[in-house]
């Protein structure tokens, strides 16, 4: 009775329907003492208000699970269009950098229309992560049969290592094709956006609001988002303040962490491992199909059924269409128990915390190298002292603090 209830469940919730750019990172962080001194901006906020600032338990042998993901970035930006391939069509749908989840329902939808443009009677959707998920199950809402074929079950998908947060622009083009991709990002963004507010509020929280925290020594007006070695990524996000609140400074009394400048942000989560659970039952429940095969060319899906072909394997494409322009950018995430209690994120030079119901996420950053590094061996190391610096920020918390 729960299974089928489960199933009813999941294929209403898709019948009404994936780190953030949104949020600005901070740069150069330490541990330094705070001087309740130091300026702060004039619109800074005192609200003196830390009930939501648990301490996390930020320690090695919490660590659960360590996943590596390479995001395909072009400098273009995203390839969705369509190519002829002897008797298939073929509509490419990948490429998006960091915003795979975010944009995946409005760049699925443009996928679709492609694919019934050109005359689709029925569809094979190749990879099973967030582009390939979203477009699936587009497909099948539209009464299309659909089936998708994908190396790996689709949980162990490079999107599924991904941090789970609103970040729609994240190194999606380079600053030089901004312009350019901008009203089909807004397009793609507004209809994720939208599609996302229907899964509010539902059993397991696949998506939820969020608050979080940016920590840094240095004032933000001073800081760039160049990093050094990647091509300057474009400033898209921008136009996006109708999809969340703006950030709110915070003075020296309205937190409790021992950086001195601290910014507030609010923002869309997604609990990846309940909301895959949830595409993938849906699909699956509304007669869709699943299938482990690995392509090693493209002339082999001329072999498939269908005569429409969704590609969506993201940086797989790179060998499967010889496409060259697509850059992976290696993200790393590890996973500790989970803290119910601990609603809120944290960013900051040295790694991101993201307070999912699966367990809170640390991502670590600032030690350089992901840029075109396809290594997606897990570096346990690498991921052992992000949570250690974790740990020690909040060691160097503030004594006496009303939240503790």
């Amino acid at each position: 009775m729960q299974r089928r209830r489960f199933l009813r469940q999941a294929a209403a919730t898709l019948a009404l329907s994936s780190a953030p750019a949104l949020v600005l990172p901070a740069r150069n962080v330490g541990t330094a003492s705070r001087d309740s001194s130091a300026p702060m901006p004039a619109s800074a906020s005192c609200l003196e208000n830390y009930a939501d600032v648990v301490p996390i338990q930020a320690r090695t042998d919490r660590i659960t699970d360590v996943r590596v993901g390479l995001r395909p970035f072009r400098h273009a930006g995203p390839r969705v269009e369509t190519q002829v391939l002897g008797a298939k069509t073929i509509v490419h749908n990948y490429g998006h950098g960091g915003a795979g989840w975010s944009l995946s329902w409005g760049s699925s939808t443009l996928a679709l229309r492609l694919a019934q443009a050109a005359g689709a009677r029925s569809i094979a959707v190749i990879g099973g992560g967030a582009m390939g998920l979203t477009s699936a199950v587009l497909a099948r809402q539209a009464g299309l049969p659909v089936c998708i074929y994908t190396k790996a079950p689709p949980l162990e998908a490079y999107s599924m290592a991904a941090t789970g947060l609103w970040t729609p622009d994240s190194q999606l083009c380079d600053a030089a094709h901004a312009s350019a991709l901008a009203e089909r990002w807004k397009t793609m963004a507004a209809t994720s956006f939208a599609r996302y507010q229907n899964l509010l509020g539902l059993p397991g929280k696949p998506i939820e609001w969020i608050r979080g925290y940016s920590l840094s020594d240095t004032p933000f007006a001073l800081q760039s988002d160049v990093v050094e070695g990647e091509p300057r990524y474009g400033r898209l996000r921008d136009r996006s303040r109708d999809f969340i609140p703006r950030f709110v400074d915070l003075c020296a009394t309205g937190h409790p962490f021992p950086q001195p400048y601290v910014r507030r942000w609010t923002t869309l989560m997604f609990n990846i491992s309940a909301y895959a659970h949830m595409l993938i039952t849906g699909f699956l429940g509304s007669g869709g199909c699943i299938k482990v095969v690995e392509f090693v060319q493209a002339a082999d899906l001329l072999d498939l059924p269908e005569d429409v072909v969704i590609n969506a394997t993201g940086y797989g494409a790179r060998q499967l269409f010889s496409d060259e322009s697509i850059i992976p950018i290696r993200g790393q995430t590890a996973r500790l128990v989970p803290q119910q209690e601990v609603t809120y994120g944290l960013s900051t030079h040295q790694f991101n915390v993201v307070p999912r119901s699966d367990g809170l996420v640390v991502r670590s950053k600032g030690h350089g190298g992901d840029y075109n590094n396809s290594d997606d061996t897990p570096d346990v190391a690498e991921s052992e002292t992000a949570v250690r610096r974790l740990g020690e920020m909040f060691e160097n918390m503030p004594r006496g603090r009303p939240a503790f």
